[in-house]
This record gives C-alpha cells, sequence and structure tokens, in this order.
C-alpha cells in the first residue's frame, strides 16, 4: 500500500469512522468495467409502448382493416382480384416499442422494435420469454446472446413477425450497450465507416390517397427535390392506366434528370401483372426501383421478374431472417434488398444479410418505417459501415422536430433533406430525455 494511502486510513480509523474497504476483486471489476473490460451483467430489461397522438384510447380500438371482399383499388377487369395486401393500419397514430436495457453498475442501451399495430404484442415477449432469459446475462456477449432469443421458441415459430421484432429491439438496445461500455461509436464495433453520412430518400404520399393538400404530388416531389432530395419513393398499388401511376408519370416528369422516382407496390401484384406494371416503368426512365411488387408468398416468382423488367427489382421489408435472404438472392430474385433493422432482428442479423448480399452483388437499403431515434440510427450505423449501402429511407412519419423525432432526445440527430450523418458519441449515439419520452409512452 502506498505510504499516503495508508496514512489516510489510520487518520479516519483514528477518527472512529467506519470503514470497509472493498474486496480486491470487485475493485478490480469496476475499474476493468469503467475501460470497457469487465463484466456487464444484464439487470433489467424494459419495454414501453410509445405512442403519437397521446391519449386515452385503448390499443385495440385503433386497428382499422378494409372490409373482407374489398377489391384492389381502380381494378378493372382481371385486375379487380381481392386485395390481399392491405395490412391491418392504424390510421392517425404512429406507435412503436422502446426498450431499454440496465447492467447491474447502471449503465444503459436504448433499443426499438418495429410495432405500428398492437404494440402490447411485444412488450409481452420481451417481458415473459426475451427478459427472463436474458437478466444475469454477460450483455457483451450480443450475438451468442442473439442465438440465444432466436432459439428460445425455434420449434414453435419464431422466424417473422412479433417474435423477431421483439428480439431487435434487444439488439440494437446491446449494441448500443456495448459502444457506451467501450467508449466509441456503433459503427466502430461493426468494423469502421465508409462515410461520414448515408444518403436519405423520401416516402411521401401521393394526392390520390386522399390525405388534403394544397398541393400536387409533382409540386411536392418538386420541392423535396430542390430541398436536397434525390430519390423520392411513391406507392403504386395499380399498373398502367390507372390514377396511380398517372401520379407516378407526372413526378417523374416533373422531376426529370435531378432525381430518380422509386415505387412501392406493398405486394399489390400478381407476376403477370408486375411484369406489365415493370415494363411500362421502364419507358419512363428515372425510376430507381420497382419495391415490394409481390407478396412474400410469392418470393419464388420474383427471380421471373427480374428477368422480365430492366427496371432494378427491390424487396426484402417483409423477410426476417438471413436465411431467407439468402434463398431470394441466390435464385438472382432481386438487385436490391431493403431489410428493415427493427424488423428482421436488429443489427445482428442485418449485418449478417447485408454482407450476405455484398457477397451475390447486391445493393441495399435499409427500410424505415414510423419509429423513434433508435430505428434510425441503428439503420444510419449499419449503413455507413457496409459497401453496399446505397441510401437509408426516411418516412413521412419520423419528422426530427415530431412527437417522436429530436424532442425526445439530449442531443438530436443530424440529418436534413437527402442525408442523415452518422452520430459520433458512443453506442448509438442516441439518448433518450425521460421525462420527455414519458410524455409519450402509454403503457
Amino acid at each position: 500500500m502506498h505510504r499516503r494511502e495508508a496514512l489516510t486510513l489510520s487518520a479516519l480509523a483514528s477518527a472512529g469512522l467506519a470503514f470497509k474497504p472493498e474486496p480486491v476483486e470487485a475493485q478490480a471489476n469496476v475499474q476493468a468495467a469503467s475501460r470497457g473490460r469487465g463484466p456487464l451483467k444484464i439487470a433489467k430489461v424494459e419495454a414501453m409502448v410509445v405512442r403519437s397522438p397521446r391519449d386515452a384510447k385503448p390499443q385495440e380500438s385503433l386497428i382499422v382493416m378494409d372490409p373482407i371482399g374489398a377489391t384492389m383499388a381502380g381494378g378493372v377487369g382481371r385486375t379487380n382480384r381481392i386485395d390481399t395486401s392491405s395490412p391491418s393500419r392504424t390510421p392517425g397514430y404512429e406507435q412503436a416499442v422502446v426498450v431499454k436495457i440496465t447492467t447491474a453498475d447502471g449503465l444503459y442501451g436504448w433499443g426499438e422494435c418495429h410495432a405500428p399495430v398492437a404494440p402490447r404484442v411485444h412488450v409481452q415477449i420481451i417481458k415473459d420469454i426475451l427478459a427472463p432469459i436474458l437478466i444475469g446475462q454477460d450483455a457483451r456477449q450480443v450475438e451468442a446472446l442473439w442465438e440465444r432469443m432466436y432459439r428460445s421458441e425455434r420449434v414453435r415459430g419464431y422466424s417473422t413477425g412479433d417474435q423477431i421484432e421483439a428480439i431487435a429491439g434487444i439488439d440494437i438496445a446491446l449494441w448500443d450497450l456495448l459502444g457506451k461500455y467501450a467508449g466509441v461509436p456503433v459503427y466502430q464495433l461493426l468494423g469502421g465507416r465508409y462515410r461520414s453520412q448515408i444518403s436519405t430518400y423520401a416516402t411521401f404520399s401521393a394526392t390520390y390517397t386522399g390525405r388534403k393538400t394544397e398541393q400536387t404530388s409533382a409540386e411536392r416531389a418538386t420541392q423535396m427535390v430542390e430541398a436536397g432530395f434525390k430519390v423520392l419513393k411513391m406507392a403504386l398499388r395499380s399498373g398502367p392506366g390507372s390514377k396511380a401511376f398517372d401520379e407516378v408519370l407526372a413526378v417523374a416528369k416533373a422531376v426529370g434528370s435531378k432525381a430518380n422516382v422509386a415505387v412501392d407496390a406493398l405486394g399489390a401484384f400478381t407476376l403477370a401483372d408486375a411484369i406489365v406494371t415493370g415494363r411500362e416503368l421502364d419507358k419512363i426512365g428515372n425510376i430507381a426501383w420497382m419495391e415490394d411488387a409481390l407478396l412474400p408468398d410469392q418470393m419464388q416468382s420474383y427471380p421471373d421478374l427480374a428477368r422480365a423488367v430492366d427496371t432494378a427489382i427491390c424487396a426484402g421489408e417483409a423477410l426476417s431472417t438471413r436465411f431467407q435472404f439468402r434463398d431470394l438472392m441466390a435464385q438472382r430474385g432481386v438487385d436490391m434488398i431493403n431489410p428493415d433493422l427493427c424488423r428482421c432482428g436488429g443489427i445482428t442479423e442485418g449485418r449478417r444479410i447485408v454482407w450476405l448480399a455484398d457477397v451475390f452483388g447486391v445493393l441495399w437499403a435499409p427500410h424505415v418505417s414510423t419509429g423513434t431515434a433508435p430505428y434510425m440510427a441503428a439503420s444510419i450505423h449499419l449503413g455507413v459501415s457496409t459497401p453496399n449501402a446505397v441510401m437509408m429511407e426516411v418516412y413521412d412519419g419520423y419528422k426530427h422536430d415530431g412527437p417522436l423525432g429530436n424532442r425526445l432526445l439530449k442531443a438530436p440527430l443530424d440529418m436534413g433533406p437527402g442525408f442523415a450523418k452518422v452520430p459520433e458519441r458512443p453506442g448509438l449515439g442516441v439518448d433518450f430525455d425521460e421525462k420527455a419520452l414519458a410524455q409519450v409512452v402509454v403503457a
């Protein structure tokens, strides 16, 4: 013991103060943890539903679906078929599940599940299945913990939907924790960055959806391009001759060579109709890609579509694991994929998927739907750390100054029209102001 420490202890003892030094091993663990080398035991796993607007309406009252037997909008003749591609919605509301993992020494990380509908399901999965198998585990073992969660329901139906989305929220929080623990941004843990920011494209709704607007789609698109966006994405769920297709033509003409237009079908087409529509898109000239033309149940038809049209084919929003993406890419069914990190198991599985895409020479763009900052930040970090990422979605639902945006954070994400900079702060680089967060938590 150093002479000065001995004199200090002697003085304390003579003053009659109770002093009980920590065991040497415990002191060593605390010091090691502060340097990012010691154990990191998970003490608490929390999941909370956030909603905007926040009101007292029960969750079950928010869900809306088309009537049984509803047909495709604008369908005529052969295309006037039953609509099988419209999922349940919560119109007028944005929802997500925010996850917080806290260790025994007080370090914490934030994550998020994609949960726009029935988010309490994700909360219950985390509470009843995932938290019990994580408490007491070493949070540093991120990939091993991912496998532990994944196989928890492996023989019971586990690879798509609420289960894997719940895993995504946990996984993103663990990466945030690991980055804070090591004192570096997540992208450094992923091997470093290729660029300091990623391009963003804007998904926006056209006038034919019935939303009230004083601008036409073309006018709004022109303003967005002038602001800095180089790709705009529109819904397209009906083929040539429809009002929706005419909207795409008008926007493509308005932006000209200054930008591209991407179209998203949400699985609205049969293979035959997708080919007809794709060949008409080929003629336009500035179409970036045709997204999710077919239902996820029809993945085997994507290679036929990709061979039939020149426009780039994009799919993957509805897929959840590297095994599903493997089969799609091995058959040369896509030119581009759009995995959603808050749906496909988080950063751990997302990283495997996009590196597999690189093996097949396939580009990727993070799909980002409505949500909060961890959703955006995780996508930015993985995007800048991979060579085949070209851009990232910015959905209408995420507004930097909106109710689920930067106003919930201690420090804002640096984003603007057409770009998103990767945070240089430890972990994801986003930290909620918990008082502000509490204002949008409903369960």
